[in-house]
Parts: C-alpha cells; structure tokens; sequence
C-alpha cells in the first residue's frame, strides 16, 4: 500500500488543531490553538465562547499547518475530523471545515470518534499489539475497553456518573484552584501527605466506575473543616484525593488484565498526563508483566495529530462518510 498523508482536524471542545500524519504512525506537522487562557476567566470552558473561537481560528490553523509540513491540499490522500462527542457549536466549526476540503479537493472523509483518537494517539509512540485493553480517562470519559484488533472496539465497563477528569476539576474548584484544575492537584499531590480519609468508590466485580461520592465527600470534608474554623490544607486534601481516585481506577484496570488475560494496556485521554495516575499504572504493569504504553504529554490533551492518527487506521478499516455527516455531542464508541 502506498505512502497516506491524512489531515486530521480536532474541534471538540476548545483546542482548534490541525494535523498531517504519515501512515498512522508519523507526525508530519501539528497546529495547535488553544482557549485556555481565555476560559480560565470563566472557571471552565463556555460552549458559545469557544465555538466564536473555533470559527476564527480554523482557516488560520489549517493554514499554518499545510505551511509547517511544506504541503498543499493536493497532497493530502484524506481528512479525518472529529464528529463528536463534544460541544456540539465546537464540533460544527471543525466538521465544516472538513466538508469544504473534501468537497473542494475531492478528499475521501473519514469520521473519527474523539475517544478513538484519544486511543490511537498511542500508535503515534509505538505500534500497537493486539488484543489490548484501552484505559480511557478523560474530562467526558472512563472506560475500559477492549480491542481485539485494529478500530475494533468492546466496552468492559465506564464511570456510571462523573468521569474521572470531570471530578478533577470540581474538587479543584472547591478547594479555591483556578481552571484547568486537574493538573493543579496532580502539582499539589507531590508536596502533600495523605492526611484526609475519603472513601475509595464501587469495589465490586465490575469494570465500571463512580467518582460523585468521592467528589461528595471532598465537598462534605471541605464544609466540615470551615465551620470547625479549621485551616485546609490544599497540598494534603490534594494528596489524599488523588491517592483515592488513581487507587479506583488501578482496582478495576488491575481485574480487568487479570480476568481478560490482558497482555498489552495503553492509557488514553487528558488525565493520561496525570504523573500519579502515570505511576501506579507503570507499577502495575511491572507488577503483572504486562506491556504499557502512555503516550507523551502532547498527546494527552486534544490535539489533531490523534485524529489524523486514528483516520488512518479507520480508513483501513473501510469507513468513509459524505457531506451529510454531523455532528454529534453524545455518541457512544462501543
């Protein structure tokens, strides 16, 4: 098979990225707009004011990214966009984008599930062995899913309320830190002491998760401590969080390898950059003799360079859409 050069396009939520991906595996060129500075003002992402953001930054990102990678559209073998899930205004801005490039140039135009380039931004380190287990962990997601093959997608379990990302940020802006949160108590964790007692959630013999009771019981642990006029200690209150938190998903990822007989584990999503999270799943894997791959930092967040990754290997795997794609907030990948 000949050499592929997709243009991936990301617009979900509030990072407008374009990428050129060689073969699934090779970052040619990446552009990378982010609102973050400009949501923080905000405590989190405003839906209308990213996509405003979206529609001025696309054509300047595409642009940049075509000009990084010395390459133009006729070029490009295909575009991969992400039809969702995500903010449905942001999805829109990216979708028509790519409509308008396929129709203009003629492009095949394949439809990327946001969480499947979440997963594939692990092919762009190494290439995939199968069957793995993917460790989903995200703002909108946590699930364990289970690939047998390439774009071949079984869902063991997933969070039956809050995700893992989602908790992050509101027992972030509980205890007084700025938006994005999660990074900021993964910071503090480093320097605190497991002081606190907080629950660890669901231990039973499911895939699945929940995180609204530990988010409940920071919230309850947060009020109590005010009224008794006492100091709270952020670093600590982060450390005993976290511990709890990384220990839930550890638990389920740790039954699922040793149920499924599991041999490869990648983690996928924006919590993936979580240092605690990044070390307990390196024990783990050590622990269990099972092969782990987690992508770079880069990677972890949204970023086109994921969806033109996954394109390709959806593209080998048949799917195509025409310009009567949409977008979709909500959509399930298994």
């Amino acid at each position: 098979m000949k050499d592929m050069y997709i243009l991936g396009i990301e617009s979900s939520c509030d990072e407008t990225s374009a990428s050129i991906v060689l073969n699934g595996r090779e970052e040619i060129a990446t552009v990378i707009s982010s609102q973050i500075d400009i949501h923080k003002n905000y405590g989190g992402v405003v839906p209308e004011i990213a996509s405003r953001q979206h529609v001025k930054n696309i054509t300047i990102v595409l642009e940049e990214c075509l000009e990084k990678a010395n390459m133009t559209m006729e070029q490009i073998d295909a575009i991969a966009i992400t039809y969702g899930p995500g903010l449905i205004g942001s999805l829109l801005i990216g979708l028509e984008a790519a409509k308008t490039l396929a129709f203009i140039y003629n492009k095949p135009l394949i439809p990327v599930h946001h969480i499947a380039g979440h997963i594939y931004a692990n092919s762009l380190v190494k290439e995939l062995t199968f069957p793995l287990l993917a460790v989903v962990v995200s703002g909108g997601h946590t699930e364990l899913i289970e690939m047998p093959a390439h774009y071949k997608f079984n869902k063991l379990g997933g969070t039956l309320d809050d995700a893992i990302g989602e908790c992050y940020d509101k027992v972030a802006r509980v205890i007084g830190l700025e938006y994005p949160g999660g990074p900021k108590i993964d910071k503090l964790a480093k320097i605190g002491k497991e002081t606190y007692r907080l629950p660890i959630p669901l231990q039973d013999d499911s895939y699945n998760f929940s995180f609204s009771g530990l988010k409940s019981a920071v919230i309850n642990l947060v009020h109590n401590e005010e009224q008794r006029g006492n100091e709270l200690r952020k670093e600590d209150l982060a450390t005993s969080f976290q511990k709890v938190a990384v220990e839930s998903i550890t638990n389920k990822v740790k039954k699922a390898i040793v149920d499924k007989n599991i041999k490869t584990v990648i983690v996928a999503g924006g919590v993936a950059a979580n240092q605690g999270l990044r070390d307990s799943m390196s024990k783990l894997s050590s622990e269990l003799n099972v092969e782990l791959s987690i992508p770079p930092m880069k990677y972890c967040t949204d970023n086109a360079t994921m969806i033109a990754a996954a394109g390709y290997y959806a593209y080998l795997d048949g799917r195509r859409a025409d310009l009567t794609l949409n977008s979709k907030s909500q959509d399930k990948l298994c």
